[in-house]
């Protein structure tokens, strides 16, 4: 009987003579470049400068890398401290290992210090919302890297998409199932699918200045909070929830909160009860 499956890639690296490139790290490089070149496109319409884009990218992209990474080793403290632990192993960025609330939660602040000290042809507001979609779509791509290196799948499944994982790499306790829900295929797709609707859904224009970006944040989380709940690796519970989970219903919670209050307000202004934007 023919079965239906996505296979996993039978190597995360490539040697080319003395270089190593891992596949993990190229994703997220080429997920850099789609996102400076689509972000690049927006700044332009938004009225800014291409060159200032890409002055800010020198710190927002280390900012984001550092980011990302911190916050995966402070929430899996056990893999880098004690006695278990292997502090070393923080620095192995190709391994995997990146959270994206870490990621933008830095880059975001170093763009912001940013701005304060230099001024840009558009506010800061206007460079977040036109960077927004180019974030998603690299963090679609990014996604893949976690294909290459056989982590982060859900549970076990037999659907046509399901993910083929070979037996070293199952979780204890699963070393019987053969094939897994490929939840980095399901951000991948989400990413891409809220990228689209920032990009050409009517009346996105219409927000207010940063709130585009507040929208990225919520759609990502709506869908981050569905999909986490599929995974099978190791995670820290809170009530018997995954950490990621309550991260994504809260920043959802108050992106949304934001998004609608600042929306409202902008309405009273228009009404004639405040400043109207221009």
């Amino acid at each position: 009987m023919f079965e239906r499956f996505i296979p996993t890639p039978s190597n995360s690296s490539i040697e080319l003579g003395p270089i190593t490139l891992h596949y993990y790290a190229l994703c997220i490089l080429l997920g850099i470049i789609v996102a400076l070149a689509i972000g690049a496109a927006r700044w332009r319409k938004s009225g800014g400068i291409t060159s200032e884009l890409y002055d800010l990218a020198i710190y927002v992209i280390p900012a984001g890398i550092i980011g990302g990474r911190l916050y995966h080793v402070l929430t899996t403290p056990e893999l880098y401290f004690g006695s278990q632990g292997h502090l070393g192993d923080a620095f192995k960025i190709w391994e995997g290992g990146m959270g994206i609330w870490g990621a933008v939660a830095l880059g975001v602040l170093v763009a912001y210090i940013y701005f304060q000290r230099r001024a840009r042809t558009i506010t800061f507001a206007l460079a977040v919302d036109a960077l927004a979609p180019g974030i998603l779509v690299a963090q679609a791509i990014g996604r893949w890297g976690n294909w290459f290196n056989h982590e982060l799948f859900g549970a076990p499944c037999n659907l046509p998409w399901a993910l083929r994982i070979p037996l070293q790499d199952r979780p204890s306790g699963y070393e019987r199932f053969a094939t897994f829900q490929p939840t980095f295929l399901y951000e991948s797709l989400w990413c891409l699918f809220c990228a689209g609707v920032i990009l050409f859904a009517p009346g996105i224009r219409k927000l207010r200045p940063g709130n585009t970006f507040l929208l990225y944040i919520f759609l990502y989380c709506l869908g981050r909070s569905w999909i986490e709940a599929f995974r099978i690796d190791r995670a820290h519970l809170i009530w018997g929830v995954r950490l990621n989970v309550w991260v994504a219903l809260i920043f959802g919670f108050i992106s949304i909160l934001f998004i609608y209050k600042r929306e409202r307000s902008d309405t009273i202004d228009r009404g004639g009860l405040g400043t109207i934007r221009a």
